[in-house]
């Protein structure tokens, strides 16, 4: 019964390492891009397209290792972030994701029960939301029309285009599964 134990936190580990890793490198990446390019054409700063990721990565980290360790991963991006990006980006960006992942949460767990699609969806609308608002407020950029320019971004980004892989993913798979002629 142990080695079963420890070979499920083994393999769980093992999907959550890399989203991990991919997910503080992302947050890092976001503050560096917005810290050098701030906002582009008046409506999304430049770290928004990773930030997107961003959120796809949290998701995977939270289905694999659970919520705590999604906090513990925007602490090091935070962190990473400072000498890179300034205090000020590097705060705000963890206060905004750090508070985006519990309204992420909240939304996404009741939801997840029914459909983990539909929970993705609409907790990385309300988390994109709450990011967007609490990041630009934080940093200093001006809020309207960037929150709608960064939402529409991250969730294309974080959302849309994930759904879309997943999509042709299944088909594709359903297609070689499926019997020539049949």
């Amino acid at each position: 019964m142990a080695a079963t134990t420890v070979t499920a936190a083994r393999s769980r580990w093992l999907r959550a390492g890399p989203a991990a890793g991919a997910f503080v490198a992302l947050v890092v990446a976001s503050n560096w891009l917005t810290a050098q390019y701030g906002v582009i054409g008046g409506f999304v700063t430049a770290g928004t397209f990773t930030a997107g990721l961003v959120l796809a990565a949290r998701d995977a980290v939270r289905e694999h290792a659970g919520t705590l360790t999604a906090l513990a991963c925007i602490t090091a991006g935070a962190a990473a972030s400072m000498s890179m990006a300034g205090p000020r980006l590097a705060v705000a960006s963890g206060a905004a994701f750090g508070l985006s992942e519990l309204a992420d949460t909240l939304v996404y767990e009741p939801l997840r029960r029914k459909s983990r699609t539909w929970a993705l969806v609409w907790s990385n609308v309300v988390g994109s939301v709450v990011d967007s608002a609490l990041f630009l407020a934080l940093a200093g950029f001006v809020l309207w029309p960037a929150v709608a320019g960064q939402v529409a971004v991250k969730w294309a980004v974080g959302v849309g285009l994930p759904v879309l892989l997943l999509g042709v993913a299944r088909a594709v798979l359903r297609d070689r599964v499926r019997p020539a002629g049949a």
